[in-house]
């Protein structure tokens, strides 16, 4: 009996060989597919959380109080385009990959009006600080109304920090449109400004 159960699953063993190279061959390349989108998805996300932070610092620098005893003391944008450069290069992330502002549109903000209770722009919207440099790709948006006491704000005001940044990564799925270099990657944060 237990010579028939061994000769059994011997020719078990032996039928089944060619099947499992057949799928391992079928199933390997799509388990490197997933792992390659996994890598590729994390670095963009890494981009993505490092251009957050950098808008974040960005804004920061732009709302802090000027220095009234620096003889040379610089613009909020100056600040901001510093401290938003400093931590890009913190980050490894290049900031001639900052798309120009022709190739996006900033978001639309309205000029700031202390407790102003309408939430619509009374006039144009601000549009991006372009003093430091034009082609830098950072959008310095200063005094904007980031609040309104009519949706439960506090009717703040403050700077908006923006960018869009062209990943540097190409990767194309086989047979599909998704490729990575084509994906922008936005970074925004905004600053409700101090007074001292």
């Amino acid at each position: 009996m237990k010579l028939r159960q061994h000769i059994a699953w011997n020719k078990l063993a032996r039928s089944t060989r060619g099947s499992e190279i057949a799928e391992t061959a079928m199933i390997l390349p799509l388990l490197f597919m997933l792992i390659m989108a996994i890598f590729w998805f994390g670095q963009a996300y890494r981009i993505y959380g490092s251009l957050t932070h950098a808008a974040r610092e960005g804004a920061r620098a732009a709302v802090a109080p000027a220095c009234a005893t620096c003889a040379n003391a610089n613009t909020p944008t100056q600040n901001a385009v510093a401290a938003v450069t400093s931590a890009m290069a913190a980050a490894n992330l290049k900031t001639a990959q900052l798309q120009a502002f022709s190739k996006w549109t900033p978001p639309l903000l309205c000029a700031c009006v202390p407790n102003n209770p309408n939430p619509s722009c009374t006039g144009s919207p601000v549009l991006c600080d372009t003093s430091v440099n034009t082609n830098n790709g950072i959008c310095v948006q200063p005094n904007v109304q980031l609040s309104y006491p009519s949706q439960g704000g506090a009717g703040s005001c403050g700077t908006s920090v923006s960018m869009r940044y062209q990943n540097p990564y190409h990767f194309l799925i086989p047979n599909t449109t998704l490729d990575l270099f084509n994906v922008a990657l936005p970074g925004q944060a905004q600053m409700r400004a101090e007074t001292q």
